[in-house]
């Protein structure tokens, strides 16, 4: 466990994280402090990160399980102590962590007796099991037990639907938060005119990530939200009533578009215009966002060596992100530009 001292500033906002400890695998614990904040700012910045904590921050669940010896979630088979239900249950607690988006398939194939954990989920490298120890089913006869898993990175909480069950295959309640509680409270000092605030935040998570993380994650999310009001009176920018689109003007000489970058009005143009907007394919997004590339002036300012030393971009991916951008917004982009 660590702690620091407290010491008040008056001058400039500052941060601290005054308490963190582990208190198992799957359970980690930060108290943070923001001051000196004026008088209410301290509760509308605590309500933000506290919804944001606990809705928008990323994490890796099993979804689903699938076994063609199953006839339905209810039912109960020879040889093994719980149900399938209270199995599936069991997965439901599993906590992961990954770098995955998207989906991807592990599976547990194993002879009785004896307990099953999560150590014997074979999972894919970008896969990696906070607690091995997670109890999972037991197996008191000499059976084989196989079953199939689907993986999945998302936010929030998604209840299975009724309707989505198929062949040996059931959707599991998944669980993405990895913030298990946030909450935070409010510290006034000074009198008058003088009053400022100090503002505590806890946060609780699942081992998937530390608190510090979930915190920076959580601002992130935040910065990103209120960004695109930024500028929003900009003359070259205006938004589609359909289609909620950024416009832009067209820019058709190769040679004029680094000229246009140099001008403040088209820089602020490309910097509130997201690729999130461009339509590109989730795995090239994804590994855009995961090096901090969020807008189009971020891509512009990359070269073609440092695209490349992000992990999993491959040269196609350039070719690609060149078409999308000239079909969605009208920029003819330098051929060796990637």
């Amino acid at each position: 466990m660590v702690r620091e001292k407290v010491t008040i500033a008056t001058r400039t906002l500052q941060w601290k994280c005054v308490e963190s400890r582990v208190d198992s695998k799957r359970l980690y614990y930060g108290r943070f402090i923001l001051f000196p904040l004026m008088k209410g700012r301290a509760d509308t910045i605590g309500i933000a990160m506290r919804r944001v904590l606990l809705g928008e921050i990323e994490g890796t669940c099993i979804t689903r399980a699938k076994s063609e010896k199953i006839p339905h979630e209810y039912s109960t088979t020879v040889g093994i102590q719980e149900s399938i239900h209270e199995i599936l249950m069991n997965l439901k607690e599993i906590v992961l962590r990954s770098n995955l988006y998207g989906t991807c398939n592990a599976s547990i194939c194993v002879r009785g007796p004896r307990y099953i954990t999560a150590h014997d989920i074979i999972s894919p490298p970008s896969v990696e099991i906070v607690d091995n120890t997670q109890y999972i089913a037991s197996l008191t006869d000499p059976i084989d037990f196989c079953i199939e898993l689907q993986i999945e990175r998302n936010r929030g909480y998604r209840l299975k639907m009724p309707n989505n069950f198929q062949d040996g295959s059931y959707p599991i309640d998944a669980v993405f938060m990895p913030v298990r509680n946030a909450n935070h409270s409010i510290h006034s000092y000074g009198n008058g005119n003088q009053k400022q605030e100090i503002l505590f935040l806890e946060i609780w998570t699942n081992g998937s990530l530390t608190p510090k993380k979930a915190l920076y994650e959580a601002s992130q999310n935040l910065i990103d939200l209120f960004i695109p009001f930024l500028h929003a009176e900009e003359e070259n920018l205006h938004l589609e009533d359909n289609q909620h689109k950024v416009i832009l003007p067209l820019f058709t000489p190769h040679d004029r578009l680094a000229k246009l970058l140099r001008k403040n009005k088209e820089k602020i143009a490309l910097k509130y215009i997201f690729i999130d907007q461009s339509e590109l394919p989730p795995r090239i997004y994804n590994c855009l966002k995961r090096s901090n590339i969020h807008t189009l002036l971020d891509l512009f300012n990359n070269s073609q060596k440092d695209l490349m030393k992000i992990e999993h971009f491959r040269i196609e991916d350039g070719k690609l992100i060149l078409d999308i951008l000239e079909k969605h917004f009208a920029i003819d982009l330098p051929k060796n530009k990637f």
